[in-house]
């Protein structure tokens, strides 16, 4: 079979989509203070760049539940890689050609947080759509390749910082771009089908009457916030909070956050049919907030680094793990009820890291302060899953379509 009849070229280009928006959510993070230092960016212009990002993301998945159905698939999965592939390589080059190093970053963070946005709609509505069976498996080893991705852009990144210095980011910059531009010709060879027919999936009128609609909502908020407020903030946290070397921030920090994030999601993949999902994000989320109180009060930096590292463990399956509960609640909820959760997702994405960035400013630039609210998130999501077994039961003869006891 070739690509152009076999789906596993499909899920394959689908992973490479979750690696190129893990380049574009994280490979900026990296360089926070090196902006603070060359451009004398202050740190809250810095956390607008975390903030903008995810705000036009969340546009994007507003605006995508209206046109991605009108224009298909293909064409707007191809424009969404070219899109992250022209702001990877506006962000090496536009801070040098503007007068206003600042303005630069954010026209190009503009231009791939559109690709980002964009990805994040289509990318699991494509996979959930292909031929396969365990789909909360497959959906759950789809979001490790972000994880994945993650640990690339750190390791690649911190490897050239090391042989070349960081003075030549902009280099690297538009080396990343060559990923989505070349994953863009493959989505436009690739078997791609449609999660419902035209016309059957439900409308957001219908979805926004859903009582679990707005559970599920909220778990998409706190599983974004819970991810990406530690993420984001990561390395700063360990190369200024805790003093150590950028290096070993964020080889320990986000890499290691990364790597055990990814590790989360492929165990549950292997194990998905012996492991109950409700209860494993559950447990998920208690483990989080212990991980971000050890990061925040331990006076030892390793163990503080390891509460970092643990974080990334505990939030593994929230994100993942929502789509699949309301895959399985909802079948035909199509592509405008994944556009819905990834704008809350991204909203969460959003409003994590900007709150730690914004209370950590009011502190004095205590980063352990700012981090510390944000453990109010894997507490809203516990919540939000005991809410949503108790509504599940109640809509078992159907509100929310063909509705699975979770």
């Amino acid at each position: 079979m070739g690509i152009t009849d076999n789906y596993n070229h499909t899920i394959k280009a689908c992973y490479v989509g979750y690696i190129t928006q893990a380049i574009v959510n994280n490979f900026v993070p990296l360089l926070f203070l090196t902006f603070q230092r060359t451009y004398s960016i202050p740190l809250t212009q810095i956390t607008l760049l975390v903030s903008l990002n995810f705000v036009v993301q969340l546009v994007v998945d507003m605006l995508a539940a209206k046109f991605v159905d009108k224009i298909g698939y293909r064409v707007s999965v191809v424009a969404a890689h070219l899109f992250c592939a022209a702001g990877l390589v506006g962000l090496g080059t536009l801070p040098e050609l503007l007068p206003n190093p600042l303005s630069g970053l954010i026209l190009a963070v503009c231009c791939y947080a559109v690709g980002g946005g964009m990805i994040e709609v289509l990318i699991s509505p494509i996979v959930e759509a292909c031929p396969t069976e365990k789909k909360s498996a497959v959906m759950s080893l789809l979001h490790s390749f972000y994880c994945w991705g993650s640990v690339g852009v750190i390791l690649v990144s911190t490897i050239f910082f090391t042989l070349f210095s960081i003075g030549n980011w902009q280099i690297l910059s538009i080396l990343w771009a060559v990923i989505p531009l070349a994953n863009a010709f493959v989505f436009a060879r690739v078997p791609i089908l449609t999660l419902v027919e035209e016309g059957e999936g439900l409308s957001l009128r219908q979805l926004f009457s859903m009582k679990l609609f707005w559970i599920f909502a909220m778990l998409m908020v706190c599983a974004g916030a819970s991810e990406q407020a530690m993420s984001q903030w990561a390395s700063a946290f360990a190369e200024s909070g805790l003093g150590v070397s950028k290096t070993i921030g964020d080889l320990a920090g986000p890499c290691l956050f990364a790597v055990l994030m990814g590790t989360s999601r492929v165990f549950y993949a292997k194990y998905s049919e012996r492991v109950k999902l409700t209860s494993f994000m559950k447990g998920s989320a208690i483990l989080c907030i212990i991980s971000y109180l050890i990061a925040c009060f331990s006076p030892i930096p390793l163990l503080a680094l390891a509460g970092c590292a643990l974080c990334g463990l505990s939030v593994g399956i929230m994100w993942p793990g929502t789509f699949s509960l309301a895959s399985g609640a909802c079948p035909k909820g199509g592509t405008a009820m994944f556009a819905m959760f990834a704008l809350f997702g991204d909203l969460g994405c959003s409003l994590g890291p900007t709150i730690v960035g914004t209370i950590s400013g009011q502190a004095g630039g205590d980063l352990k302060t700012g981090l510390l609210s944000a453990i109010l998130f894997p507490i809203l999501l516990i919540l939000g899953i005991v809410l949503c077994i108790k509504f599940s039961r109640e809509a078992e003869s159907g509100e929310f379509g063909n509705v699975q006891e979770i």
